[in-house]
């Protein structure tokens, strides 16, 4: 979906039954699970999920991630309600019961990319992090720590609304949009940290050396990943096919709506049988 998106949502397939009559029954929805799920209380959640939720508990605690970045999360989820509500309301449930379906489905180039975005974007800052936190690098873990908070609750949003009919496909298409123009000016200030602020000393060892280019190109990697992402296939690719989808959705549902109408107002009424009388 985004480019980083882990893929963990369950999918969900028709099961179609058929009565002894000859008419088939309610469908009933098949889960498939992706990934292994933990017991217990959250049960319901799986372990990709549970680990995004101890990076941003660890994040949102450690101090190291600016005030508009911890509200950010938060106005995002209220906004993505409030559209799906009032501006966006999900007809895909009403038209059919077959669950929720990927807005996008690529090829295996498309995977690839897929698999880079979580490299270049999580797995990476992620070690780089926890080098800086190795070296006592101070500078390192403030710069790439807010990149790492918005992208960890990204992802998470994401696997959540993905399996809920009550978002509509432009509501999901602006979860990833919304979070990478945001993560863009976070990747920004990484840029001009790596780049300009930070210097190492003249007689510095090959270890420092490595490890400032390394955190160099990572910035600079992520910066030129996430832009491509927006400008290339978000905006132009991503967003459209799921406005497509959602008024072809709503075309339906009021096509449907207006077959129901029709039915009912050519029912005959029902006659009233007329009652016998008793002859005297």
């Amino acid at each position: 979906m985004s480019g980083v998106s882990l893929a963990v949502t369950p999918r969900s397939e028709p099961d179609h039954t058929v009565a002894p009559g000859g008419k088939p029954e309610h469908q009933h929805i098949r889960y498939q699970e992706q990934q292994p799920v933990v017991g217990g209380v959250m049960g319901s959640l799986r372990l990709i999920e549970l680990q995004l939720v101890a990076f941003i508990m660890v994040f949102s605690i450690s101090g190291l991630v600016p005030l508009l970045d911890l509200v950010f999360p938060a106005f995002t989820s209220a906004y993505l309600i409030a559209l799906s509500r009032f501006a966006f309301p999900s007809r895909g449930s009403r038209v059919s019961s077959g669950g929720t379906e990927e807005i996008f489905r690529g090829s295996r180039l498309f995977k690839l990319y897929v698999i880079l975005g979580t490299t270049i974007g999580l797995l990476l800052p992620l070690a780089y992090v926890l080098g800086g936190f190795a070296r006592a690098d101070d500078q390192a873990v403030r710069s790439a720590t807010p990149h790492l908070f918005l992208l960890s609750f990204q992802i998470l949003t994401e696997n959540v609304i993905s399996g809920l009919s009550l978002f509509s496909p432009p509501v999901r298409a602006l979860v990833p949009l919304l979070y990478t123009v945001r993560r863009v000016f976070v990747i920004l200030d990484w840029v001009h940290d790596t780049w300009v602020n930070k210097t190492l000393p003249y007689n510095a060892p090959s270890k420092d050396i490595a490890w400032d280019w390394f955190g160099k190109g990572l910035s600079a990697a992520n910066l030129m990943y996430f832009a491509i992402n927006l400008l290339c296939f978000l905006i132009p690719r991503f967003l459209p096919r799921a406005f497509e989808r959602y008024f072809r959705e709503t075309e339906e549902f009021h096509q449907k709506m207006s077959e129901d109408k029709r039915g009912k107002s050519n029912t005959p009424p029902n006659k009233s049988r007329p009652t016998d009388r008793k002859m005297d």
